[in-house]
């Protein structure tokens, strides 16, 4: 029996007994794992910046900050965010905006109470180190993980673990589409992990924003931990032998996700009640993660949705 693995015939919490069968057929009988490496994702191009020279800056209004002000010179740092909706995104979710610098034109848009700076498009490159930032960026505060257990908490959470995802882009895509799906949270690893970031947010046009993301020590042990609070565990594994419309996704379920070119790693596939795959009739051989996570959620909101009419 390995690690936190459920006795066979049950699952959850005492006197819970096997799940029912979703309506287009039923739930395979556990140890559907051991199918090869899970969904493939490509590693989409991250940000790219160059440092440019620094024009003078202007300031809108009542906003603008005292000559020879800390932040008043053009720098790259790790709490500035850039693009519309992402500091759009930003003002309306949990973190701080500190301060935001645009350009002329994206200047003319409601920024709320937030304090504007008007500056070039090159000093916004140079602040936020990628030249796209659709002429806005912002100094914020740093992103407030979640804790994995709140999350678990939630009554009949949907929860996506990513296994070593580290494309930026893929998690941001993902957070965008677990966002639009009301995924209850994201968890990823604390190491060989992307994290969410300025690149993470932009890809994500603001949805981590929003989404609960927390970060664990170790990714089998969550999924432990998530089967034994009566959690259902799935992992995208291209070739696996369950179609992935076939399980049953009602209830608390946690949909596990490899990362780009390995894969789910063994004790991570191990820990997963089955394995499911996606039918592809093309030549490619696999789908990028955050397409496949795209399929994979809204067939389980779709299930989800059913169920609650």
């Amino acid at each position: 029996m390995s690690p936190g693995r459920r006795p066979e015939g049950g699952r959850g919490g005492p006197g819970r007994g096997k799940k029912p069968a979703a309506g287009r057929g039923g739930r395979p009988a556990p140890g559907g794992r051991g199918g090869p490496a899970g969904a493939r994702g490509g590693g989409g191009a991250g940000s790219r910046g160059g440092a440019a020279a620094p024009r003078p800056t202007g300031s809108r209004g009542p906003h603008a900050s005292p000559a020879g002000a800390p932040d008043d010179s053009p720098r790259v740092s790790s709490r500035v965010i850039y693009g519309r909706n992402p500091v759009h995104e930003a003002l309306r979710g949990r973190r701080r905006v500190h301060r935001i610098w645009a350009t002329q034109a994206a200047a003319q848009e409601d920024w709320g109470s937030a304090r504007v700076s008007v500056v070039s498009a090159e000093e916004i490159e140079e602040r936020c180190g990628s030249d796209a930032h659709q002429g806005v960026c912002a100094l914020v505060d740093p992103y407030p993980y979640a804790d994995a257990a709140e999350l678990l908490e939630q009554p009949d959470p949907l929860i996506v673990a990513l296994d070593e995802v580290t494309d930026p882009q893929n998690l941001g895509a993902i957070a965008r589409t677990a966002e639009a799906a009301g995924v209850t949270g994201i968890v990823i690893p604390e190491r060989r992990s992307a994290e969410v970031t300025a690149a993470v947010a932009k890809a994500s046009a603001g949805a981590v924003e929003h989404i609960p993301i927390a970060q664990v020590r170790n990714l089998a042990d969550f999924l432990a931990e998530a089967k034994a609070s009566g959690a259902w565990v799935y992992g995208a594994a291209a070739g696996a032998r369950t179609p992935y419309d076939k399980p049953d996704y009602r209830g608390p379920v946690v949909l596990v996700l490899g990362a780009e070119g390995k894969g789910l790693r063994p004790r991570v596939a191990s820990m997963c009640d089955d394995l499911v795959a996606l039918p592809l009739r093309g030549r490619i051989a696999s789908l990028n993660v955050s397409a496949t996570a795209a399929v994979l959620l809204y067939e389980m909101l779709q299930q989800r949705l059913d169920a609650s009419t």
